[in-house]
């Protein structure tokens, strides 16, 4: 079986965000399980380009209204993500450094998908399955069955996954002109009230479409910021499948960017070894327990909520705890983060910007990660986290609820229901009274530390999807 992932994100070559984790991981497990998988997204000016070898294999060109663009297909040559890699580069629109933030980007994107349907169906390359990742690739769906250009790939399956709903991509109809011909009578497939929007028209023209959880896909027919009714009203096409991590790259005792490694045997001394050196880095205390956040700076994120998170935990307990953040993103909450710092110092430190090593080494030493997401489709922090020993801390929602469980259950988290700083600082407190009972504590890392969190099931389920009839 032939499948494409096609994304616009993929570590280790640009990534934002959890979408990018996925894209990674998902297509090495597919391969290991005999499917032919392959990830297919734009070219980026990013280290990892220049740090391996590329081939073209695809020279052409498409039209965008009264313009012509060269699209460039380059090969990875040598598997180094353990599957196909292809990049797409259209000189003027994808070869930039960024993955997003340009003022023309619904163009860039428009131009993505139709370079990538014109590749194959130049070259007659012919997929089982187009696995389309959140809207960015939102349209593919629509072009295989009613853009003329395209009738080599007409009836190819097509599975598209909401990776966060909260984000769709909608642009006003003039953009239809930069997209190929495609039947005029169809229109309908790319409106959602009056305006074209890439995420309803996944959700109205793919074959099957899943959300990141369970509990992410029971949220979005409640609440998917204007799609609910299409989503219910497609209802049998929907599936919640939960994320996995990537164990390979996600191991405490081979992980190359930590400084001391562990194992389940000797994790209280590799915990200590790697939470004294972030302490001694950030000038904190390794004698008291430490929090960390890790993640943008956005209101689904529960970012805004933060600083009096900070201000609150560390007042009220006199001090008793110290609180890590690594992130960026609202200017307004990195400067408020930024005076906290300077207030609590001694207790609080930050550190600004996207730092793949030092999450890392962040998951390896703190004591808990705090999670305190109004929106959460699956998360993947908290999986990380479990697998390093450190106690997730997080709100009751979207893929949170699948895969952490409060020890007042009987699981190995700690869980709160309302987006709100009253129940974050109370969970902070239980955790506190937590961390004081060592043997407790220790149990329970040890247990999450045994929980299977790969992309085995998972990768399982999306073959078993791709080969429903």
């Amino acid at each position: 079986m032939k499948v494409f992932h096609l994304s616009v994100e993929c570590f280790p070559v640009a990534k934002v965000g959890g979408l990018a984790d996925v894209v990674g991981a998902l297509p090495k497990y597919q391969t290991k399980m005999g499917i032919d998988a392959k990830v297919v997204m734009p070219w980026y000016n990013k280290p990892f380009v220049n740090e391996n070898e590329f081939e073209v294999v695809f020279d052409g060109f498409i039209h965008q209204i009264h313009h012509m663009y060269q699209v460039l297909v380059m090969k990875e040559k040598h598997n180094v993500l353990g599957y196909e890699l292809y990049l797409v580069k259209i000189p003027g629109l994808l070869d930039r450094d960024q993955v997003y933030g340009y003022f023309d980007e619904s163009q860039q994107f428009i131009a993505f998908q139709h370079a990538v349907l014109h590749w194959l169906s130049a070259m007659e390359i012919r997929p089982d399955v187009l696995h389309c990742h959140d809207y960015h690739t939102g349209l593919v769906p629509f072009m295989v069955e009613y853009c003329q250009d395209f009738d080599f790939l007409k009836g190819v399956k097509t599975i598209g996954t909401i990776h966060n709903g909260e984000y769709q991509g909608t642009m006003d109809w003039q953009m239809s002109n930069y997209m190929p011909r495609f039947d005029a009578w169809k229109w309908g497939l790319l409106d959602w009230n009056g305006r074209i929007n890439p995420l309803a028209t996944m959700i109205k023209c793919c074959h099957e479409f899943t959300a990141v959880s369970q509990g992410y896909m029971h949220e979005l027919f409640e609440d998917a910021q204007g799609l609910q009714d299409l989503i219910r009203q497609e209802h049998r096409k929907a599936h919640g499948i939960i994320n996995g991590i990537d164990t390979e790259v996600w191991n405490p005792m081979t992980d190359i960017m930590l400084n001391d490694h562990y194992s389940r045997e000797n994790f209280e001394e590799g915990k200590e070894k790697n939470k004294k050196w972030l302490c001694e880095e950030y000038g904190l205390n390794p004698e008291l327990p430490l929090f960390a956040f890790i993640g943008r700076f956005a209101g689904e994120k529960g970012a805004d909520m933060l600083p009096d998170i900070v201000r609150r935990s560390i007042s009220e307990t006199e001090g008793a705890l110290n609180i890590l953040i690594l992130g960026s993103g609202n200017p307004q909450i990195e400067n408020t983060l930024k005076q906290l710092q300077e207030e609590f110092h001694v207790n609080f430190a930050m550190d600004l910007g996207y730092k793949e090593a030092l999450s890392h080494k962040i998951y390896a030493g703190a004591d808990f990660l705090l999670m305190p997401s109004r929106v959460e489709p699956c998360g993947l922090n908290q999986m990380y986290a479990m697998r390093y020993g450190t106690i997730p801390i997080v709100r009751y929602t979207g893929g949170l609820k699948d895969t952490v469980t409060d020890i007042s259950s009987g699981g190995y988290g700690l869980n709160y229901t309302f987006p709100g700083t009253d129940d974050a600082v109370h969970a902070i407190k239980r955790a506190l009274y937590l961390y004081d009972d060592k043997e407790e504590m220790q149990n329970l890392r040890k247990t999450i530390m045994n929980l299977d969190f790969s992309w085995q099931k998972s990768a399982e389920n999306y073959v078993n999807l791709y080969r429903k009839k």
